[in-house]
């Protein structure tokens, strides 16, 4: 059963970061349960397209019913990695797009689902599964990785500093009774760790990691975001909404290279800067959500907007 209602975090802010025009073509590369979807849909005129996409099927039949309401908005069920595809499949090979948005991470109502496997305050299956029914359960992996590669995936993308520790009860536990339920898996962090930070399951930095590999998540942005590239027309907008260091990293980087270019060998003799090959012009400053919008959604207090646009 699904969880409770997702609030779609800085939405205003991605909305007008978007400059939407009314007869734009734009793409919600994560539908989740709409609510920018159904933003840029409002400020759209008749002739105003949007393709949403979604690697969850949950969320693609959600968008679905959107679609029988709104014959403006296509849904494709694919990951980031899909994006140039679905795009040039439903606008044609020779459309562009005047936006893409990125709104990343796990939403609400995947997070408060317990049969998903993404949380560990109730107890579910150990899946995190964006897609379920494609790839490799947390529990497949859990139960078969070298204890190295368990080391590895807890310090780079939980930037967990007791890896090793974590790594090897799970090795141990797992040659007695493989892993099945988040609660399992929860239970041994916290006996390894104990309580170390108030407010915080000492389990939340192995969980994100886990996440994050078992779903590609980083890999899939970075080909994503030179596939929105790719997609957008001049004058389009890029919107990025990152939650963790690890995302916004990725994404701060890339629109900084692309906006920077390529510095060309010093005393060639070319005009201007000594740059070539900007793709992408940086829009105003890393915007964070404000005080009203964390009280009414404490998920939006990590969450960063980041806004581009493409150059001829």
């Amino acid at each position: 059963m699904t969880g409770g209602l997702h609030q779609p975090v800085l939405l205003e802010e991605a909305v007008a970061g978007l400059a939407i025009k009314s007869d734009g073509w734009y793409v919600d590369a994560t539908f989740g349960r709409g609510g920018h979807t159904r933003a840029i849909l409002a400020a759209l005129g008749s002739a105003g397209r949007v393709l949403a996409l979604d690697r969850d099927p949950e969320a693609v039949a959600q968008g679905r019913q959107l679609m029988l309401e709104d014959a403006r908005l296509y849904v494709e069920h694919t990951p980031f990695s899909g994006l140039r595809t679905a795009f040039r499949a439903v606008a044609g090979e020779a459309a562009g797009a005047d936006g893409v948005l990125f709104d990343l991470g796990v939403s609400s109502p995947q997070l408060d689902d317990a049969e998903r496997g993404f949380g560990f305050l109730r107890d579910g299956p150990l899946d995190m599964r964006m897609d379920p029914s494609r790839g490799e359960s947390a529990a497949a992996w859990i139960n078969r990785a070298e204890e190295s590669d368990i080391v590895a995936v807890l310090r780079e993308y939980g930037e967990e500093r007791q890896a090793r520790r974590i790594a090897a009860a799970i090795a141990r536990r797992r040659a007695e009774r493989p892993f099945a339920r988040t609660g399992e898996l929860a239970d041994l962090i916290a006996s390894v760790l104990g309580r170390r930070e108030p407010g915080k399951h000492p389990a939340t930095r192995s969980f994100q990691a886990i996440r994050i590999s078992i779903n590609n998540e980083l890999g899939e942005l970075q080909e994503a975001l030179g596939q929105a590239l790719e997609v957008l027309r001049p004058g389009g907008r890029l919107a990025v909404i990152s939650f963790h260091s690890l995302e916004d990293r990725i994404v701060k980087r890339f629109m900084r290279d692309q906006a920077r270019g390529v510095e060309l060998p010093r005393n060639l003799p070319v005009m201007g800067d000594g740059r070539r090959g900007q793709t992408l012009k940086l829009v105003g400053k890393a915007v964070r959500a404000g005080t009203p919008e964390v009280a009414r959604n404490p998920r939006a207090r990590s969450a960063v907007l980041r806004v581009a646009e493409r150059l001829a």
